[in-house]
């Protein structure tokens, strides 16, 4: 049977949260060409989550990923995937609100599940910490959960502000674990190998700490000091792990070369398209925000102007080595699609 990878849905959060954000700083794109990009968006979509949906029914695709504590977290994609094709369809297309309200609506139910899955797995992994090989894919049960919180706040601005502020403290405190799961992997090992150990998901270090800061802005819960210093640290996060992927980078084509080293399709590289993408997003709104002042107010809007070339320009090489590798594997009918 030719299968999609499950954490596939991570490509909806890569395009959802460019045109979602960054896409703003391109007029042709996001004035022009905004509303075909969110129908492409769409199809996507339901492409992704048609596929998705038909390999649940078999049971060699879905018990294998329950049953192992740190794959099982690749489900938040779905989760987070959803979440922001919402966001990006009451930006386009506002007159579907009630449409979008319904699929939030779902969305909400499948994370309730997540959730509750996301406890017994982190149980997991606390009492057997040795035993599973840790990485940033865990981090994504932060960020499927504070997508649901932006996701209420665009579609449900009646629900209960403590609501909103208890989840996003769920996100948070998963953070917290995963941090924790995270560091005691490393620490465990006195020696350990930068090119084989560190993995594409680690950026959700820092991706997970944007969206949570994405979901603070519109609650208004941080003073402005307390938000400006937040987002400092989310900043000085992405600069030390992209350093380390840099590193990483170089490493990998000394050992591998160029093409095997870093133009190899994996779908976790699309999680580094949806932390740069979300840091933009982060940093637009708290820059825009009135609530939000800060002695930081001129440098982000010159680093916005930067990062949005960044961000589109990491999202078009990743579509073009995806390309490659779609076109490789519709030669090989055994191999994943995504």
């Amino acid at each position: 049977m030719r299968v999609i990878h499950p954490a596939s849905a991570a490509i909806i959060m890569a395009f959802g949260i460019f045109l979602y954000a960054a896409v703003e700083a391109f007029p042709f794109l996001d004035i022009v060409l905004g509303g075909a990009l969110t129908i492409v968006l769409v199809i996507g979509s339901i492409v992704v989550y048609l596929l998705l949906t038909r390999q649940c029914f078999h049971r060699d695709f879905l018990l294998p990923i329950l049953r192992q504590p740190v794959q099982f977290f690749t489900l938040g994609t779905w989760i987070a995937g959803v979440s922001v094709l919402c966001n990006v369809l009451v930006k386009y297309f506002p007159a579907n609100s009630m449409a979008v309200q319904v699929i939030a609506g779902v969305n909400t139910f499948f994370w309730i599940l997540f959730f509750l899955c996301c406890l017994y797995q982190f149980k997991q992994l606390l009492r057997f910490p040795a035993k599973y090989p840790v990485h940033g894919v865990i981090l994504l049960s932060t960020v499927s959960t504070q997508s649901i919180v932006i996701v209420w706040t665009e579609s449900y601005p009646f629900l209960s502000r403590t609501l909103m502020l208890i989840v996003l403290g769920i996100g948070i405190i998963f953070y917290i674990f995963g941090i924790c799961l995270l560091g005691m992997r490393y620490k465990r090992r006195n020696q350990w190998s930068l090119v084989e150990e560190w993995t594409n998901t680690n950026c959700i270090i820092h991706g997970a700490l944007s969206i949570t800061g994405l979901a603070l802005v519109p609650l208004q819960f941080l003073s402005a000091d307390a938000m400006t210093m937040f987002w400092l640290i989310v900043f000085s996060l992405l600069l030390i792990v992209e350093g380390m992927e840099v590193t990483r980078a170089v490493l990998r084509v000394r050992r591998l070369g160029w093409k095997k080293g870093i133009f190899t399709y994996n779908v976790s590289q699309w999680s580094r398209n949806f932390t740069f993408g979300m840091f933009y997003a982060f940093t637009m709104m708290m820059h825009e925000s009135s609530h939000y002042p800060s002695v930081l107010y001129d440098f982000q809007a010159s680093f916005l102007t930067v990062w949005a070339w960044v961000v589109l320009a990491v999202l078009l090489a990743e579509i073009g080595i995806w390309g490659v590798a779609v076109k490789e594997q519709l030669r090989s009918p055994s191999s994943l699609v995504s």
